[in-house]
């Protein structure tokens, strides 16, 4: 690992996924989240003082030491339960059907094997559970499309893995969830970056 991936990478990615622009995205995403939940990627934990009363516990899974110290400053001062998972997601550490809800937030663009993941997610979650998902991806116009094509190799080295170009509802749904709520649109800003996907699954 480089000293760019090992000591200024997760300090980027904690800097980005605090744009301002994302909040409202963050806060109705996790609002829906109940039960016994695993996050995928946690990160710094920004995500932690949006779950609400009906979360019982929240298990964080990060790949990145960094992050995970991050993520263990803020989960010192969460109200519920926090346990930090070190780990892949293509290789989620818990039994079958034994989480309610999974919640990934601009995940799925970085992980290497997004649609391994994505199978290890309906595996972990009960069958009346639910996946909950924010993601940026692949656009509906062929012209922006072309960007992200071209844009992907260096976004890639620079971005810890990101794809801008996946497609999030066909990843999703190839792996077994049925798609129950979505929207999708452009936020503000350079279009190859912000075409986002926000909505909820259920295991088909």
């Amino acid at each position: 690992m480089g000293f760019y991936a090992a000591h200024v990478l997760p300090h980027v990615i904690n800097l980005s996924m605090r744009n301002g622009l994302l909040l409202p995205y963050r806060q109705r995403a996790i609002s829906k989240a109940k039960g016994r939940v695993l996050e995928i990627g946690i990160g710094s934990a920004l995500n932690l003082p949006y779950y609400g009363a009906g979360v019982e516990e929240v298990l964080g899974l990060e790949p990145d030491r960094r992050l995970m110290r991050m993520a263990e400053r803020s989960s010192s001062r969460s109200q519920r339960r926090v346990v930090l998972m070190e780990g892949s997601a293509e290789s989620i550490p818990l039994d079958d059907a034994s989480v309610d809800t999974v919640v990934t937030t601009w995940t799925l663009c970085s992980i290497p094997d997004a649609s391994g993941a994505l199978r290890e997610m309906r595996r972990v979650l009960k069958p009346e559970g639910q996946l909950l998902f924010v993601e940026h991806g692949r656009a509906p116009e062929d012209r922006v499309v072309k960007w992200q094509d071209r844009l992907t190799p260096l976004w890639k080295v620079i971005g810890g893995g990101c794809h801008l170009n996946r497609p999030i509802t066909t990843l999703i749904e190839s792996a077994g969830f049925r798609i129950a709520e979505l929207n999708k649109g452009y936020m503000r800003g350079p279009k190859p970056m912000t075409f986002m996907y926000e909505g909820r699954a259920t295991r088909a």
